[in-house]
């Protein structure tokens, strides 16, 4: 090889083959960014839509549970003053709303949102890079990750049966 650059077998130099292969995978870059823009722009107008429906479907919720709960009241009246029935329905339904909001914020709680399993797997990660430092054998570390645990596989299971059901839904 006399060190010029040699053209393949189609005629195309080494430099031309390589511009081509830039240009190409370029191009292939921009097309998935685009591609992924339309999908995100898809899947949040569905979001939308389907926020739309949740919101509605809980206003009409709400207002039947208003309406069985004058039901409620105007049952209960039947045997105590009507003033006393409706305390009595008013009471229980606050007394289920506190419960509901205080579930619901320790449920919210820093502690309780944490990804537990990336954190383990991150700790144990760390663990063994350590060791593996201070007696020489960086070069030989595998990391494996921790397996999940019974709960965290019937979630998932659950998760993704509801995920089937939605997509078969929308068929």
């Amino acid at each position: 090889m006399n060190g010029s650059v040699q053209p393949d077998d189609s005629g195309r130099s080494l430099g031309t083959l390589l511009r081509d292969l830039t240009h190409d995978v370029s191009t292939l870059v921009r097309s998935e960014i685009a591609l992924a823009r339309a999908e995100t722009a898809e899947k949040v107008s569905q979001a939308g839509t389907a926020v739309a429906s949740i919101v509605a479907g809980a206003v009409f919720g709400l207002a039947a549970l208003i309406i069985v709960l004058q039901a409620v009241v105007i049952a209960l009246a039947e045997f105590v003053e009507p003033w006393l029935a409706a305390a009595i329905v008013g009471v229980a339904v606050a007394a289920l709303a506190w419960f509901m909001i205080n579930k619901g914020q320790n449920d919210l709680k820093a502690a309780n949102l944490m990804p537990e399993r990336t954190v383990r797997n991150l700790q144990q990660d760390a663990r063994v890079v350590t060791d593996h430092q201070s007696t020489g054998d960086a070069g030989k570390a595998s990391l494996h990750p921790i397996k999940p645990t019974q709960s965290d596989v019937r979630a998932d299971t659950r998760t993704e049966a509801r995920h089937d059901a939605e997509q078969e839904a929308r068929r």
